[in-house]
């Protein structure tokens, strides 16, 4: 009799059999790491990499500052060498010499002060190595101590030298064989990653210009504001004080009388078309190099970078004073004209921070005189 078969066991294999092949090709399926995988990769390895090399590069300075105090001190033991074959040719000397004496006594003084400078530097070394006692440095020790002492310090400390030296040389072709692999390994995926995010980058310095530019410029008339006026005006001053000569520079400050009339009985959008057609205007009739910058309301200044006389600033504000009357005349209205404060830098202000409210106070003193003019500061403030 044929054995009997459980009717669910079909598809629970075929369950099974799904399964499987559905891990399978879980596991098959080819890893693509993304943009920010590459950049996290990239990024690690050169963080790694730079660690290193930071631990390499302090070693390289420790190793030269002992190969440096090596130095010194062979320089010390050859002086004091030196200084004990002196003494040797005065023992060699005749006993008959009447400088002798004298001479030996001398060469023995020497070549102690020789031994107390090499042992203070042998014993300062904040390195370890073989400690010089005092009693050998004395004027009166023995000779043959003082030749052990000086082939030793001279055997070890140039070996010393040596050994750092070849660890010096081993190190920096360990760093450079180090920022040749990262520079293989990392480049070609930071460029990779890096060009992903370009456009990106690109668009965020746009927006952060359009930022800057509406900080710095007021968003009606597009002249610059009070803030820009100011680092225009330091960056001027910078610029003058850097010359053999000081260039002169003064601001025109702008005040429109009778604007407010505008506002009044026309409305607030004409006395805005006013603005905008005044500020076209002044920016037409300076030069490049001046800046027309809006205060706030109905208040300009301009920024002029350099004059020679005061004619040439009372034929700016003249220009000025006509710009807001034929705009004035254009637009029909007939109730606006223009006072205007004038003051330069450094002569009567010496200050360049006092030089735009030195204008503001002139231009004040042409409303109380009866408006529609223009006057110049004639004290420093």
């Amino acid at each position: 009799m044929a054995p009997e078969t459980s009717g669910t066991s079909t598809p629970i294999r075929k369950e099974h059999r799904s399964q499987r092949a559905g891990f399978m090709r879980a596991f098959a399926m080819p890893f693509r790491p993304g943009p920010a995988t590459v950049a996290g990769v990239s990024m690690l390895c050169l963080l790694i990499g730079l660690l290193y090399l930071a631990l390499e590069i302090r070693t390289i300075f420790s190793d030269q500052m002992k190969q440096e105090y090596a130095g010194l001190v062979l320089e010390a033991a050859q002086r004091a060498e030196g200084a004990r074959n002196r003494v040797g040719v005065w023992q060699q000397l005749s006993d008959g010499d009447v400088a002798k004496p004298e001479g030996y006594r001398q060469a023995r003084a020497d070549l102690a002060a020789h031994l107390a400078s090499l042992a203070a530097l042998v014993n300062a070394s904040p390195f370890d190595a073989p400690r010089i006692p005092g009693w050998v440095v004395l004027p009166d020790a023995s000779l043959q101590n003082t030749d052990a002492l000086l082939n030793q310090a001279l055997t070890y400390w140039t070996a010393q030298r040596d050994r750092d030296s070849a660890d010096v040389r081993t190190r920096i072709f360990r760093v450079a064989a180090v920022l040749i692999a990262l520079a293989a390994l990392v480049s070609g995926i930071l460029i990779t990653a890096l060009a992903m995010y370009t456009k990106r980058t690109l668009h965020l310095a746009g927006q952060s210009q359009k930022f800057e530019h509406a900080a710095t410029h007021d968003a009606m008339t597009g002249l610059p504001n009070r803030r820009k006026l100011i680092d225009t005006l330091e960056e001027a001053v910078a610029w003058s004080a850097a010359e053999p000569v000081r260039r002169k520079i003064a601001v025109l400050y702008v005040d429109l009388d009778g604007f407010k009339r505008v506002n009044d009985s026309l409305g607030h959008h004409a006395g805005d078309e006013f603005l905008v057609a005044v500020s076209r205007r002044f920016r037409q009739s300076v030069r490049r190099t001046d800046v027309v910058a809006r205060i706030g309301g109905d208040e300009f200044a301009v920024l002029v970078r350099e004059f020679s006389t005061h004619a040439e600033l009372g034929e700016i504000a003249r220009r000025l004073i006509a710009c807001v009357t034929e705009v004035d005349a254009q637009m029909g209205n007939g109730l606006v004209r223009a006072s205007i404060g004038i003051a330069s830098f450094p002569d009567p202000v010496n200050d360049y921070h006092r030089l735009l409210a030195a204008a503001d106070e002139t231009m004040y003193q042409v409303k109380r005189n009866g408006k529609n003019g223009y006057a110049f500061t004639v004290r420093g403030n």
